[in-house]
This record gives structure tokens, sequence and C-alpha cells, in this order.
């Protein structure tokens, strides 16, 4: 009988998991993460994947990574390094071991680090243990062999079996983290219905995993366990910004007793909207798949037009080619929302990296004046909300919405107590009355908020014209009258400056700080462990983060002149930053600036942030 582990409770930790992008690495993350939630973990993932379809095998510029942070109370970050790195092959030992922490348990697959394995890694020895200077707890195990020798007599050939050996490293750490198999059983099952034959042999491979640990130790001489210490009632679900969006978007269309229509084009990290908004036509959903970019904002338009919650999904190069129907929307002053997951650029860039290179864009990228309302969603579990909140404001404001998400948080997951859309804000479209029909004309406007009545195509007693060309405020008629053109910009700028949103929130030290830190969208969950960490160290430090961009919270002058000093931090060369000193007299903020592709890293806010107070 094998001698019992240790069990130290932790209250988090951080597991990456890395191998070529065939390994499975992406479900092995999601799976953990699943099961994590499910037990009442809370959760922060990054999937970390090449934007090759399908790198060389063994090569390193193909490994995928996919890291998941799970506490015992809220977490705000996937990590920035990992507490157990699973290394499925040499080139995946090789780069990502930079993520370890020192103190790190490393799995590897000893079966992929045979000669030809670390020569396409280039290590230049027959140990790279030895010549990476490892110093680490390292389980060294032949996963493929156990893989193999775990499914013989199924019938699986030799490549079928081994697609399943990220099983057994997700079985490892369920041993290793004292997970219940029954939640990861359920989720395969649920993965693999249409092919019952792959899903019964992943669960025999996931169990094999967890009994090596059990039943050898794996070289370790104690396991962990992180218990919930969350306990708010209601029911839960890992979900990933992406899918948090396309639910918003539903909600939003439920409340307002509309159709939602999505006319999209395929482009990586956007996709999975419109894969998700294309399962739910039950719920009234229409989803087209245009041909390109230019079409796929047209449609929308046209649905918008049509009486329809119009939405069109992208990223930044579909914005560059969007550019012109959103204008048209603009002019025409329909219900639309331009959902832009952000990614690397310029061009096409780093296709599956994030960035916030795409403010000035969304604020100013058309030509005319164009202005245009512009949410920021702040996490994964936030994106439901932005995305509710920008079809609201389309909706009852009659103009097209920007809403900003990125791949961090489009492809990131969090655990997400469910909400009850009862008590979401209700949404109210500015339709036309009853008094109005007969003499309606198509730019008649409410004459508080500024926004136009919306009359659906087919009303009888309400017929008009809408299109590209300037129309006369009164008549709706073709206008080129220069006095007619600049009231009728001012018209549409002014309604959307009267939107009302919230105030912008301050965290930390609210009255006294030393230091305002300053951000947007996704990097949230990162400058607010930067605070936090600060404050527990006996700084004063304070934290305003915007979701609202256009029009700024009311009180944005006021927060950022209260403190000495104040950084924007932001993943691009200070777009944000600009606007705000655009925006704000004589505001000069300190700047912390980076477009690497990657998440903020929290110690490297914390240094810089210090050197800022310390000047």
């Amino acid at each position: 009988m094998s001698q019992e582990v240790k069990v130290i409770e932790k209250h988090d930790v951080v597991i990456r998991f890395s191998g070529d992008s065939g390994d499975g690495m992406q479900l092995a993350g999601n799976i953990f993460s699943t099961v994590s939630a499910t037990v009442g973990n809370d959760i922060s993932t990054f999937p970390d994947y090449p934007a090759d379809i399908r790198a060389p095998q063994g090569s390193l510029t193909g490994v995928s990574g996919f890291q998941v942070h799970i506490g015992a109370d809220k977490v705000y970050t996937p990590g920035d390094k990992c507490d157990v790195l699973v290394a499925m092959n040499a080139a995946a030992l090789k780069t990502q071991y930079k993520f370890a922490k020192s103190t790190a348990c490393i799995i590897i697959d000893t079966d992929a680090f045979q000669k030809g394995d670390l020569e396409k890694a280039e290590f230049k020895t027959g140990n790279p243990i030895e010549e990476m200077g490892i110093q680490q707890d390292v389980i060294a195990a032949p996963i493929s062999q156990m893989v193999k020798d775990c499914l013989a007599g199924t019938g699986m050939d030799n490549k079928a079996m081994l697609k399943c050996r990220n099983m057994f490293a997700v079985g490892l750490v369920c041993w290793l983290f004292n997970r219940d198999l029954k939640i990861a059983e359920d989720f395969i099952r649920d993965k693999f219905a249409k092919k019952p034959d792959v899903a019964e042999a992943n669960i025999r491979v996931i169990h094999a995993g967890y009994d090596y640990g059990h039943n050898t130790h794996a070289s370790v001489a104690h396991t962990y366990k992180v218990e919930s210490k969350v306990a708010v009632p209601g029911r839960y679900m890992d979900i990933t910004g992406n899918k948090a969006t396309a639910y918003g978007f539903i909600a939003a269309a439920e409340k307002a007793g509309l159709k939602l229509f999505l006319g999209s084009y395929p482009i990586t990290p956007a996709t999975d909207v419109l894969h998700e908004l294309s399962k739910h036509k039950s719920l009234g959903v229409t989803t087209v798949q245009c041909e390109d970019e230019i079409s796929g904002c047209a449609t929308s338009v046209g649905a918008a037009f049509a009486g329809a919650l119009a939405v069109t999904s992208t990223s930044g190069p579909g914005v560059c080619l969007k550019s012109e129907a959103m204008n048209l929307a603009v002019i025409m002053e329909l219900p639309l929302v331009v959902l832009d997951v952000q990614r690397g650029g310029p061009s096409t860039g780093l296709p599956t990296k994030s960035e916030q290179t795409d403010l000035l864009q969304a604020l100013f990228g058309r030509n005319g004046e164009s202005p245009m309302p512009v949410i920021a969603a702040a996490s994964p579990t936030d994106c439901f909300d932005a995305a509710y909140m920008a079809s609201k404001i389309a909706l009852e404001h009659m103009t097209p919405v920007v809403l900003l998400t990125d791949a961090f948080v489009a492809n990131g997951s969090s655990s997400w107590k469910l909400p009850k859309l009862a008590e979401y804000p209700a949404i109210n479209p500015p339709y036309v009355t009853p008094e109005m029909k007969g003499n309606y004309t198509p730019y008649k406007r409410n004459s508080e908020t500024g926004v136009r009545y919306w009359a659906i195509p087919g009303q009888e007693g309400y017929t008009h014209i809408l299109g590209g060309l300037e129309k006369d405020a009164n008549t709706g008629a073709i206008s080129t009258d220069p006095e007619n053109h600049n009231f009728m910009c001012r018209l549409r700028a002014e309604k959307v400056e009267k939107i009302p949103v919230p105030d912008v929130k301050v965290q930390g030290y609210v009255d006294d700080a030393d230091l305002l830190i300053v951000g947007f969208g996704g990097t949230y969950g990162h400058l607010y462990s930067a605070m936090d960490e600060m404050n527990k160290a006996g700084k004063k430090v304070a934290f305003a983060h915007f979701t609202y961009l256009n029009p700024l919270p009311k009180n944005t002058a006021a927060v950022l002149k209260k403190y000495k000093k104040v950084v924007v931090a932001e993943q691009n060369f200070g777009q944000f930053a600009g606007y705000l000193r655009m925006k704000v007299d004589n505001f000069v903020p300190y700047q912390f600036n980076e477009v690497k592709g990657q998440p903020f890293i929290v110690a490297e806010l914390v240094e810089a942030f210090n050197k800022i107070i310390e000047d």
C-alpha cells in the first residue's frame, strides 16, 4: 500500500498547460478550469496560442499554452508565473519555462524528449533539464507510452491514441490538486457527445493520469487543495468573453422585444461570437456569414433599418473595412453595434495576441464628423454587461456604438454567476407615436435627448427615405445647404454627448492617494492587482478604470485632477492618455505603455508605479 501524501491548502495556484498546437492544450486547460469553477473556485484563464494553423510538430514557433489561475477568493488575472508547468514536448519546455516560478512543479512527457525532439527544440545536449539549469521538482513520465498501454485493445490506431495524451496530463494535475474526476467526465461526454467511443477513451486516459499520480506519488512530497471561500448562492458557469458577449446581445434583444441580427465575416479572435450566435435560432437570432467585412457591416445596417437589433463583429483590420458602412449608420442615425475584438497590429500583425491599439480608430477612424459611443469590456464576464449596455445605448439613442473587447478577455474565461434578466434595465427604443402618423419626417427628434424617432419600414403613414447624403433637418430631403449641414453635424454630436453614462469609480485610497492608476478595457484585473499589492506594501494608491470612453463619465476631470500623480497604463503607445489630455484641460499624466501582444505582468506594473511615486 502506498504511503499517504501530505495535502497542503493554498489560497491560489497557477497552472500552465503547454505543448504542440495539436496536443489539445486549450481543451486540457478548459477542462481543468471548468472543474475548478464548478467546485466554487474563482478562475481567470489565458489561452496563449500561435497564429499558425498547424506549425511543424515539435517546433519552437508552434507551442500552444493555456494558463489558469484558480483561487479560494476572487482572482483578477491569470497570474504572472505558474506553480505547475505541464510541458508535453521539448519545445514547450524550452519556450514556456520562463513562465514557471522558482518553486514550480514541472511535468514533462519523456517520450517527447527524444533525440529528434531535442534537436527541433534547439537543445545542444541530451539533458535539457541540466542544460536549462532547472532546479524545480520535475515529474518526468513516459506519458505517450502509458496512454498507448491504457488504450491497448480499443481498436484505436497509434495517432488516435496519442491525441488522448492531453487527458493524461489533466488527470495527473487533477490528482495533484485533489480534484473530483466526475466533473471532468461530464465535460468530456458533453464535448464528444457525437463520438461516444472517443469520449470513453479520453475518460479512461484521464483516470490513468490520476491513478499514476496516486499510485506513484509522481515524485512529489505533497499535493494541494484550494478550497472555495466565496459563498454567493446562484448558478455558475465557466464562460469566455466571446460567449458572454454573444449572450449579452441575446439578452438585450430579448429585453427590447426585437430580433437579433449578426452580419459578420470570420476573423480571429472574433469568430467565436458568430459561432455562438449561430446556435440560437430558437431565440430569434439570425446570423449571416458574409463574403467580406464590408458586406457584413452593410447587411447589419440594412437589418437596423428594418427594425432589428443589428450587430456586426470583427477585429481591427475589419473595422478599417467597415468604416464606410459604419459612417452610413452615423448619418442615417440607425442602431448598430460594432464589436471589435482587438488583436495585435498593424495589418495582420499578431492575429492571436492582444492589444488595445484600436481605440483611436474606434473614436475617430471615419471620414467627416462622425461621433460614435465607445464602450470597452473590462473582463470576460463583464463582456455580457458591456454587450447589453452597448445594445441599450444603440437602440435608445439611435446611433451606432463600438464595443471594444480584446483577445485576452475574449478568449480568456472566468467563473460567471448567471444573471437575472429581470434585474437589468429596460430597453425602450424611441418609436414613432400615433400622433406623428401622416406628418412624420425621419429626423424629427426628441427635444430633450436629441434622438430621432424610429419608424419601422412598412408602417402606414410613416413613409420615409434614409441615405448617405446629408438631409434637411426638417423635411428629410437631400440638402447641400451649408447651414443645415453644420446644424445636422452638431445635432449628431450633441446627441452622443448627452448619452448618460455612470460615473467612473475610484478604488483603493480614494481620498489621499499618492498615485492614481488609470486604465480602460481588458487591463482591469492586472491594474487592480497592482494597486492591491502596492497598498498591502504600505503605499497609498488609487485606481480608476474606464468602461465608457465616449462619452466619458461626467466626473472624469474631477477624478483625474484630484491626485498629485496620475499614470495611464495601456497596451498601446498612449492613445487613451492622449484622448484624456484632449478632453481634460491641463492634464499631463505619466504613462505606462506596452505592445507585446501579451497581458501586463503585475510585478512589472508594481515596479514601474513605485518608481513614479518615488520620483
